[in-house]
């Protein structure tokens, strides 16, 4: 099975997969100083532990593996500033993406040029056609980065509980199709 790089470079920052336990103080750091900024938008920040954390990191480890979730902690200057992953969808040949940062790397374009470098990646493995990005419909934020790399709103769906605190329980899933070849036949990175 074909398996995404496990370092991406994006100029001023490095998307990196997880290292297990060992990433363990840096990222339980980074969602402690997030979690005011993650907890309109993300349910399980409700359930945020130590445990959690170490549960998260050590999941991580074996869905690489089975190719359910490519997990990545997104760093700048040696410091995370945030995480991004993407994740068997409901078809063999879809996966979902999701992404957040810590509120002082907002604004940046970071998370947008993150989700860019991660859909190239994606379609570089052959069995992914297509890949999407689900959000509550109040997260606007969210919303602008699917609508600036070229997904389309497919639909909307009703959230599966819970949903959180400030949204409307309604997911807009947007979608983007793996680019057709070039002309000459000839396979893009």
């Amino acid at each position: 099975m074909a398996r995404p790089r496990q370092i991406i470079e994006c100029g001023d920052f490095v998307l990196r997969r997880w290292q297990g336990q060992t990433d363990f103080a840096p990222a339980f750091k980074l969602i402690e100083e997030s979690l005011d900024h993650l907890r309109p938008w993300e349910p399980w920040v409700a359930g945020h532990s130590e445990e959690s954390t170490r549960s998260l990191l050590a999941k991580s480890e074996s869905k690489w593996a089975t190719g359910d979730v490519y997990n990545y902690a997104i760093a700048k200057d040696g410091t995370l500033v945030g995480m991004c992953q993407t994740y068997r969808g409901a078809e063999p040949q879809g996966r979902r993406m999701g992404y957040w940062l810590h509120p002082a790397a907002t604004g940046q374009g970071i998370a947008t040029r993150a989700t860019a470098a991660m859909v190239t990646e994606m379609f570089t493995l052959p069995d992914v056609e297509y890949l999407e990005i689900a959000h509550d419909l109040a997260n606007t934020s969210s919303a602008a980065i699917p609508r600036r790399l070229g997904f389309t709103e497919v639909g909307r769906e009703q959230a599966s509980p819970p949903t959180a605190p400030a949204g409307t329980g309604i997911d807009v899933v947007w979608r983007l199709n793996r680019p057709a070849p070039p002309a000459d036949g000839t396979r893009r990175p």
